[in-house]
């Protein structure tokens, strides 16, 4: 089975996650996926034997439309998602505007947008597709994640260095998931 297929027995395996992409996916956001921590930390959790648990944290929806960059696009997409699924910490953020908050040029999609992230297991997003399948999109590739590499991407291993090292530290993935291994590019 190749990598975005493992990432897909997963996600379906896991009922709440399986869920929240069906949710995610009933609002039709233009480039919508879920991403980040929602599918890295579901595969750590899975590689490390252990049981699907609910999503720690903020569930990342991102999504990409040119024609919305307004930030209050994305408060009334969380205002909707809270409203199906009030005890998610959602978070939604349209690609479209992040490359300036970023110092980036700005993004052709949403995930392009992704190639611009801290760490490259987090470069993941999925989406539902119809009511039994997936789609998985890994602009960095799913290898590090599957692997259990901790890598920051190339622009976070020199100019941003310092962030993705105190996101490292502040996240403390090192203790929360024992297997995984610090490389650098």
């Amino acid at each position: 089975m190749d990598a975005a297929s493992q990432v897909i027995a997963v996600l379906r395996a896991d009922p709440i996650r399986w869920h929240l992409l069906g949710v995610v996916g009933a609002l039709n956001l233009p480039d919508g996926w879920i991403s980040a921590g929602f599918v890295r930390n579901a595969i750590w959790d899975h590689l490390h034997g252990r049981s699907p648990a609910a999503p720690a944290g903020d569930v990342d929806v991102i999504w990409y439309d040119p024609l919305c960059p307004d930030a209050v696009e994305d408060r009334k997409r969380e205002a909707a998602l809270c409203a199906i699924e009030p005890g998610i910490e959602w978070s939604v953020k349209n690609q479209a505007r992040m490359h300036d908050r970023n110092n980036d040029r700005p993004y052709s999609s949403a995930t392009d947008a992704m190639r611009y992230w801290p760490e490259t297991a987090t470069t993941v997003a999925v989406r539902r597709v119809g009511k039994d399948d997936c789609e998985v999109a890994a602009p960095l590739g799913l290898g590090d994640l599957m692997r259990l590499v901790l890598r920051p991407t190339s622009r976070f291993a020199g100019e941003k260095r310092h962030i993705y090292e105190e996101r490292v530290r502040s996240k403390g993935w090192l203790n929360s998931w024992p297997l995984l291994r610090e490389e650098a590019n």
